[in-house]
């Protein structure tokens, strides 16, 4: 896939650079609780920085019903001043589309707000400085992709650089809104992020095996579905494969499954590229009466009890299929892994996933669940790709075009 990135700008000195970022970070008692998203824009801001433009940063932070005090970007500013060493103004950026163009409120509100970002901007030293916009969200139009919100966007800036992969499946103002009036680029971590999840679309290297977990059947079965034709080999676990089993007649309990894809079940997990758990581990959602369970008789769980993990049979299946193969794709963990001890199956697969990609393979790993796993078990830093973005990652890998993606294709 060709995209159009920051090295193609032949003079930033000076220039207005709007960069759409993900700093959609929990919270927690009005503090950032995990940096890794803030972390990982770094290399485009200061790319920018170093050339000497003019950083304007837009992100959106939770789902806000107008202005929210609790979802204000300010605590994430905080961050970026101490990961940048200088000062990250934040600015309220308000457009109201619903008002006319040229009405004397909204050139008011413009006249303010250019006013503020001119004197933050404007260093006497000739410094670059970057200036962060409030929740994007708090206008009406972002969700929407009001065209008036995203010209008002646009005229901020010179250049528009797209560098929040985890958005990139939003038809938003600040995603594919901006990019219809200027000209648009992937920053640093957006054309990372594109060119290493094409390497499992386009020409993998082979032998290409991805693993699917989780739950959300709904963003699972395309996934797989699209994968099936390119992949030699898909390890399935979690709601996918309980699904699997209630459709096949067994008594699952208390199991995540989703009855709406009986038949999708039945066809895409009967596929023979598709390796299924051979035994699992059931119990109580507490942990109690944990037992391994072989799969290739019918069994009936009591009510109270369901399917948490996949077992060690399975662990060492899995484990010839990742050990040989030299594309890696992974999203969603086998089972429970936040109550013990049904844990013990996701984190082998992580450790067998790291251990491989660190070494002959390449490795992708996304989705919320996921990148927890590797936090958890520190390492991160083993695989080739950990993308920012589970949603977005799954609507690539299942074949769609995201917005945000063909902003800065070419």
């Amino acid at each position: 896939m060709k995209i159009k990135t920051l090295s193609e700008i032949k003079n930033l000195k000076g220039k207005r650079v709007l960069v759409r970022v993900d700093y959609n970070v929990p919270l927690e008692k009005g503090k950032v609780k995990e940096n890794y998203k803030i972390e990982q824009s770094l290399p485009t801001i200061k790319f920018l920085l170093a050339k000497g433009a003019k950083v304007i940063l837009v992100s959106h932070l939770g789902r806000p019903k107008g202005t929210d005090k609790k979802l204000s970007l300010r605590p994430v500013a905080k961050v970026l001043e101490k990961l940048l060493g200088q000062k990250v103004p934040l600015l309220n950026f308000t457009c109201h589309p619903e008002r006319s163009e040229g009405s004397l409120s909204q050139l008011a509100t413009r006249q303010r707000f250019f006013t503020s970002l001119r004197s933050v901007q404007n260093d006497k030293n000739g410094k670059s400085k970057v200036v962060l916009l409030e929740n994007i969200r708090f206008n009406k139009g972002e969700e929407k992709n009001d065209p008036k919100l995203a010209k008002e966007l646009a005229s901020l800036a010179d250049i528009f650089v797209l560098d929040g992969f985890a958005v990139a499946h939003r038809d938003a103002a600040s995603v594919s809104g901006v990019a219809k009036f200027l000209p648009t680029y992937a920053g640093l971590l957006m054309a990372k992020e594109i060119i290493g999840l094409s390497k499992t679309t386009e020409k993998p290297k082979r032998p290409f095996v991805a693993v699917v977990g989780g739950i959300k059947m709904e963003t699972k079965l395309p996934v797989l579905k699209n994968l099936l034709p390119k992949a030699d080999k898909i390890l399935v676990g979690g709601e996918l494969f309980n699904t699997y089993l209630w459709a096949k007649g067994y008594g699952v309990g208390a199991s995540a499954i989703d009855k709406k894809f009986k038949k999708e079940s039945l066809d895409y997990l009967s596929n023979k590229k598709v390796i299924r758990p051979v035994d699992i581990i059931v119990g109580a959602a507490d942990g109690k009466n944990a037992r391994v369970l072989n799969v290739d008789k019918k069994f009936k769980l009591a009510k109270n009890e369901a399917a948490f993990d996949i077992g060690p049979k399975t662990v060492r299946l899995f484990a010839k299929y990742i050990k040989s193969a030299q594309t890696l794709v992974w999203n969603g963990a086998m089972g429970f892994f936040e109550q013990h001890p049904y844990e013990y199956g996701t984190y082998a697969v992580a450790r067998l996933f790291a251990t491989r990609s660190q070494g002959q393979a390449f490795g992708i790993c996304g989705g919320g669940e996921t990148v927890e796993v590797l936090k958890k078990l520190k390492i991160m830093e083993e695989i080739d790709l950990v993308s920012t973005g589970g949603g977005a990652m799954l609507e690539f890998l299942s074949g769609k075009k995201l917005p945000g993606v063909k902003a800065v294709s070419k």
